[in-house]
């Protein structure tokens, strides 16, 4: 809640504790807020935002879906895609068990949400999940990532996962690599496990060496980068539409923007072009990260 972005808030509060949602109507009005502002796109946010409206009532009851949702995630991104102006919505983090028929649905059929889902799942290996207290198994995992592209076959994927966590074995790991090439995510964020106070984790024996963390880590990023870049060159000579947000950073000539899949494009603008605009690019050369393409 404390962000200053004018394109994300929190519709569940990031803080450990008792969970509790905000009601619906009230991040509607501040939907409705932002997009007054010129804002063009909004990020649900959450520690887990597919639990949104589980713990507490977030609907009036004579508060109703237009085509018939009855999960109250669903149902906001319904609600906020409906706020006239907002041109893209999107929701992060998300958990295995919230990837409902429902909210695949909702993926599919309502314009305005964004091909894109970060489903983080941390590892590979059964064991270390349950150590992490994570509440689904690899198989769950996977039973959510074949709704998801049964509803949304081209779908961008997007996943955490961490290294190293305390009595984690050399098989434990390729599992997690093994997982990884089987999904075949876009792209990944991947970190060395360190303890955090206050977890149970911190009370384990931090058992798996600093070199081994590193190489764990070095080894998926590669792998990581020549998945990325083997996606992204499949888009190559494809339209994509990019929400321009303006000069990049590193070259000020060049603009960059997002496609729906949130994969970064830079791009030479032109005469007239504004932050903000939903343009189609030509990708015409890719890395695994970025996009270069032309209007």
């Amino acid at each position: 809640r404390g962000c200053n972005r004018r394109c994300t808030y929190c519709v569940v509060p990031l803080v450990r504790g008792r969970e509790r949602s905000r009601a619906a109507k009230d991040v509607i009005s501040e939907v409705r807020r932002l997009v007054d502002a010129g804002v063009k796109e909004v990020t649900l946010l959450g520690q887990s935002v597919t639990s949104y409206g589980r713990a507490n009532s977030v609907w009036d009851d004579d508060e109703t879906s237009a085509i018939g949702l009855t999960e109250s995630l669903p149902r906001l991104l319904e609600a906020v895609s409906a706020v006239k102006g907002l041109e893209r919505v999107r929701f992060m983090s998300n958990h295995p068990s919230g990837c409902t028929e429902e909210l695949c649905r909702a993926l599919r059929d309502i314009p305005q949400v964004c091909e894109h889902l970060h489903l983080p799942i941390q590892s590979g290996s059964d064991r270390i999940l349950e150590m992490m207290k994570r509440g689904y198994t690899v198989d769950a995992y996977r039973a959510a990532v074949d709704r998801l592209r049964a509803a949304v076959p081209a779908c961008v994927i997007t996943t955490d996962i961490i290294v190293g966590f305390p009595s984690e074995t050399n098989e434990e790991f390729q599992m997690t690599r093994d997982l990884m090439a089987e999904i075949g995510f876009d792209n990944a964020f991947i970190f060395k496990y360190s303890p955090r106070p206050d977890t149970p984790a911190v009370k384990w024996q931090d058992d798996v060496s600093a070199d081994e963390k590193l190489r764990r880590n070095h080894m998926l990023l590669e792998d990581l980068g020549r998945r990325s870049l083997a996606i992204n060159e499949q888009l190559v000579g494809v339209q994509v539409e990019v929400l321009a947000m303006g000069p990049s950073q590193r070259n000020p000539e060049r603009w960059t923007g997002r496609t729906r899949g949130n994969k970064i494009v830079l791009f030479e603008p032109v005469a007239g072009i504004t932050a903000g605009a939903v343009i189609n690019v030509l990708v015409e050369r890719a890395k695994p990260q970025t996009l270069y393409g032309r209007m």
